[in-house]
């Protein structure tokens, strides 16, 4: 701190001897922060709850040759990388942030989660 005020000492005495005009040269002095980490973090909340995400299922993957892609046809079969009654992937926005399984609800299909990725994994992911 002492090499500060000094510093500015320095600055004002060139100042005067150079007979440059200009103002009074004090240290910066700021208002105390207040700690409202609630009413700060709902106010960010806020901004993005209305943000669109896709969020998918993975059913299983696999790789294949055009060769035999260009040969399917109605009645393929096509073996994915997941085993039957594995859970499947759900991604938001193609990250991974869960895992369940497939239900029937109303004559359509769900997912009921069965594994949430936890949060520090789910930030590995973004690098």
């Amino acid at each position: 701190m002492e090499s500060i005020s000094n510093g500015l000492e320095e600055k004002e005495k060139t100042a005067k001897e150079d007979g440059k005009k200009g103002g009074e040269v004090r240290p910066a002095t700021f208002s105390q922060l207040k700690d409202k980490p609630h009413e700060a973090s709902q106010g960010n909340l806020d901004l993005i709850l209305d943000l669109n995400l896709e969020v998918s299922v993975q059913l299983g993957s696999t790789r294949m040759l055009i060769r035999d892609l260009l040969q399917l046809g109605p009645g393929s079969v096509i073996e994915l990388s997941k085993l039957a009654g594995e859970p499947m992937d759900i991604l938001v926005n193609d990250k991974l942030i869960a895992r369940g399984e497939v239900v029937v609800v109303n004559e359509k299909f769900g997912i009921r989660l069965t594994d949430i990725i936890s949060p520090v994994d789910r930030i590995k992911q973004l690098k």
